[in-house]
């Protein structure tokens, strides 16, 4: 602990950190923190304390926006939230302005960018084969061209 922060561990490792409040009657949320409450109880997204002012950049909270007004909604950002944990919030963001960019936007898209965002990128390699090696290099022969022209091929 610290004058202005708060470590709560457990065996060694540190479960939380929060910014300590000297204020009476404040209170200070780290929303990352309630994902296990809001996969059980998705419209706590809407009316649950640690969500109301969550200071979301702004492509996460046009997506937010769009999806809330869909059925199902809130579930659906919850969703997308819980895949964002692990990637972090530059991550999260940069999914949802691309995702804003397609124009289709719901939960199944943003995932999907996610995803790609995390993937790592895969190197093209050609695999030769030896048998496949060219053996005689062709020669140039414009006479090859005037045999097409005599025979069947004429009209």
């Amino acid at each position: 602990m610290t004058a202005d922060r708060l470590r709560l561990v457990a065996d060694g490792d540190i479960i939380a950190e929060h910014e300590r409040c000297f204020g009476r009657d404040k209170f200070i949320f780290n929303p990352w923190y309630y994902l296990p409450v809001l996969e059980r109880k998705s419209g706590a997204l809407r009316h649950g304390i640690p969500f109301q002012e969550w200071d979301l950049p702004q492509s996460i909270q046009k997506v937010r926006n769009q999806l809330l007004k869909q059925p199902k909604g809130d579930k659906a950002f919850v969703d997308v939230l819980v895949m964002a944990q692990g990637a972090g919030l530059e991550t999260m963001e940069a999914a949802c302005a691309l995702t804003l960019e397609l124009g289709v936007i719901n939960a199944s898209v943003v995932i999907n960018e996610l995803r790609r965002l995390l993937e790592p990128p895969r190197v093209k390699s050609l695999v030769t084969v030896d048998s496949l090696l060219l053996q005689v290099e062709p020669t140039a022969d414009c006479g090859r061209y005037d045999s097409l022209l005599s025979g069947r091929y004429v009209h």
